[in-house]
């Protein structure tokens, strides 16, 4: 019954950040500047072929009005119809969306990979040279805009090596380890930058949790040292880092609008720029509230992984 109780109330709390970011990105995306009708027909159109093509699309309407009517159809399922590519936002976004999960998944794969380890060995040296080095690496990576790290590694693996492709995603017919192979470099950018949070959090983490009495007793029972970090420190400090590793899928679906647009990747993000620059407003008002609601999805897993990890968290 407390487990029904949680979700219920879990929901509930997801249904008014929604609620909130629905109205947030709508107001944003009308008080920018510029007109999508403008942008649609031209400096040629005329004052009556712009008020035919605003009345086609409610644009003519008042806010609340149009806020209305695009509520009710977000509640249908209906994210609206794109102004600029004359389909439905969710077909679009179908559209875009292998890419960009592909991609984030790598880099959350790879991310782990580098920041787990880093982080646990860094804990358990602390204050020696490989703490240092970890803790600088960490830093580093906290610093580097993924732009510029992108285009270092197009110009040395893709340029002067020719391993990987300089941009795309292959044909819509290519095969999928061609369109994986064309992910590596996007993925790796995502996920080395991301890694150093991972290392951080991880070497905090760890840190408290060496320090317990627990642990001391463990080793003076005579086990291992990989034991004692493994099975007894580790898994005690699993709640934190499921918590960084959650935030870091979440930040990989906002750092993939850099990659993508570095990369070539036509992705989620790359559409979004695009709609953000011909003021597609059902184009971005329907991305960014999937985005938020993909953001709120990983936190609520997130609060559930935590009773798994950790028997001593009830829900």
């Amino acid at each position: 019954m407390n487990a029904l109780r949680f979700i219920a109330s879990r929901a509930a709390g997801m249904a008014v950040v929604l609620a909130i970011v629905a109205v947030l990105v709508f107001v944003l995306t009308r008080a920018a500047s510029g007109d999508p009708v403008s942008v649609l027909l031209g400096d040629q159109a005329t004052a009556a072929d712009i008020a035919r093509v605003q009345q086609e699309y409610g644009l003519d309407k008042p806010l609340p009005v149009q806020f209305g009517y695009w509520i009710r159809e977000v509640l249908q399922g209906n994210l609206g119809q794109s102004i600029f590519l004359q389909r439905p936002v969710t077909q679009a976004l179908a559209e875009r969306a292998e890419p960009t999960t592909l991609l984030s998944l790598m880099a959350v794969a790879i991310a782990a990979l580098i920041g787990l380890p880093c982080g646990i060995i860094s804990a358990v040296f602390r204050g020696k040279a490989v703490d240092q080095f970890f803790t600088g690496i960490a830093m580093l990576g906290a610093s580097i805009p993924s732009f510029w790290f992108g285009i270092v590694l197009i110009q040395v693996f893709a340029v002067s090596l020719g391993w990987f492709p300089v941009s795309g995603y292959g044909a819509p017919d290519a095969p999928f380890a061609e369109r994986i192979h064309a992910l590596i470099l996007p993925a790796t950018v995502l996920g080395i930058l991301n890694s150093a949070l991972i290392i951080r959090f991880t070497r905090a983490s760890m840190l408290d949790v060496l320090g317990e009495d627990y642990v001391r007793t463990a080793r003076s029972k005579g086990l291992s040292e990989s034991t004692v970090v493994l099975k007894h420190a580790l898994r005690n400090a699993l709640v934190p880092i499921v918590t960084v590793l959650g935030l870091t899928v979440a930040l990989m679906i906002g750092g993939a609008v850099v990659t993508e647009t570095v990369f070539g990747l036509p992705g989620v993000g790359s559409l979004v720029v695009n709609a953000v620059l011909r003021r597609d407003y059902p184009v971005i008002q329907g991305a960014l509230l999937v985005i938020a609601g993909i953001y709120v999805l990983i936190n609520f897993s997130i609060d559930l992984l935590y009773a798994v990890v950790d028997p001593r968290v009830k829900v």
